[in-house]
């Protein structure tokens, strides 16, 4: 499956950084962005995750909540955050029938030659009632952050 605009997410659980559970339908009643990305501690997913840390309080301000979702474990999510003071939500997408999965982000890759699974990086807009507004798939890391907050004033 593909999401696109006008879905809703399928309502899977995903564990966060402190041991609790966080679902789609969770952040129901205020616009959400969900961004799906490959590794903690890598390059691309550090500035990405610092980026939309920088600009949470302008996301809050304009009623909405930020979420980032990969496959890393809470404990590395817990590290990803205490060593670059990130002030977004985590959440850890499960090993295998996750939100990514679902929504096919979460899919064959091939790189110097090797096939492998991995996420797509990915970001979903919610409205308020939970349906998908907007889709960037394949992002590209460099001012995503902030187009995805003008897009989110718009909306």
């Amino acid at each position: 499956m593909t999401i696109t605009e006008g879905q809703t997410l399928p309502d899977i659980a995903m564990e966060t950084p402190d041991g609790g559970e966080v679902r789609p339908s969770d952040l129901a009643g205020t616009k959400a962005v969900l961004f799906f990305y490959p590794k903690d501690n890598t390059p691309g997913c550090t500035t990405e995750a610092k980026d939309f840390s920088e600009l949470k309080d302008e996301f809050a301000a304009s009623g909405c909540t930020i979420l980032g979702i990969s496959k890393d474990s809470p404990q590395k999510h817990r590290n990803f955050i205490a060593k670059h003071d990130l002030t977004v939500d985590l959440a850890t997408d499960p090993e295998t029938d996750g939100l990514s999965d679902a929504m096919g982000v979460w899919t064959e890759k091939k790189m110097y030659g090797k096939t492998f699974m991995g996420m797509v990086r990915t970001t979903v807009l919610l409205n308020e009632e939970g349906k998908v507004v907007r889709v960037w798939p394949k992002v590209k890391v460099k001012e995503h952050a902030r187009e995805v907050l003008e897009v989110v004033r718009n909306a």
